[in-house]
């Protein structure tokens, strides 16, 4: 695990999930879906569709988060700036930093959400990318990864594995809830922290 930053936050408690709400299609409850496991991991059985959003919001940060794949690897994301307003089916308006498999980095903007730069998927595409730019970074399935976003007035920034793949200006929003997706596959997290930035 890196060294923990001086002034970070446990976003999970290592007991419930207090400060934290599900949103999910159809509904289900945070027990069905998420459950604590020894040693501070997270397991998360990736569906029903949705995400879990902390129930507070948060601008300028570095957030760390630790995950893995537990089975057969597959689809998920961290949510940046969640904010209430349009959906894109089960998808509020974010910033989505893409754990999938294979494409881990990639930024994608969720429903009415935006950024500056242009983006490398294909013009009218259903999924909006803009991907990773370097070489893959992240580890062999079964193994954990650790992604570092720093996120300041508008600006976002995506290392994985200490290596830095995607930057991003003009994020909008730029400040809201963070959030994780349920896309169908389970997965663990750990070691989910964030630090306020002046």
């Amino acid at each position: 695990m890196s060294a923990q930053t001086a002034g970070a936050v446990d976003l999970f408690n290592g007991r419930d999930f207090s400060g934290w709400m599900l949103q999910t299609t159809p509904a289900a409850s945070i027990a069905d879906t998420f459950h604590m496991l020894p040693d501070g991991v997270i397991a998360s059985a990736g569906k029903p569709s949705g995400f879990l959003a902390t129930t507070e919001n948060y601008r300028n940060y570095k957030l760390h988060v630790e995950w893995r794949w537990t089975g057969k690897p597959g689809n998920s994301g961290v949510l940046l700036h969640i904010s209430p307003g349009t959906f894109d089916r089960v998808w509020p308006v974010s910033l989505q930093v893409q754990t999938k498999n294979g494409s881990a980095g990639d930024l994608l903007p969720m429903a009415a959400g935006s950024f500056a730069e242009p983006l490398t998927s294909k013009p009218g595409a259903d999924t909006r990318i803009k991907a990773h730019t370097a070489a893959d970074s992240e580890k062999p399935v079964g193994e954990w990864n650790e992604c570092d976003i720093v996120s300041r007035d508008g600006t976002v920034e995506v290392t994985l594995n200490g290596v830095l793949q995607n930057r991003v200006t003009q994020v909008s929003p730029a400040s809201g809830q963070i959030g994780f997706q349920l896309e169908g596959t389970p997965y663990e997290l750990r070691h989910v922290s964030l630090t306020p930035l002046d």
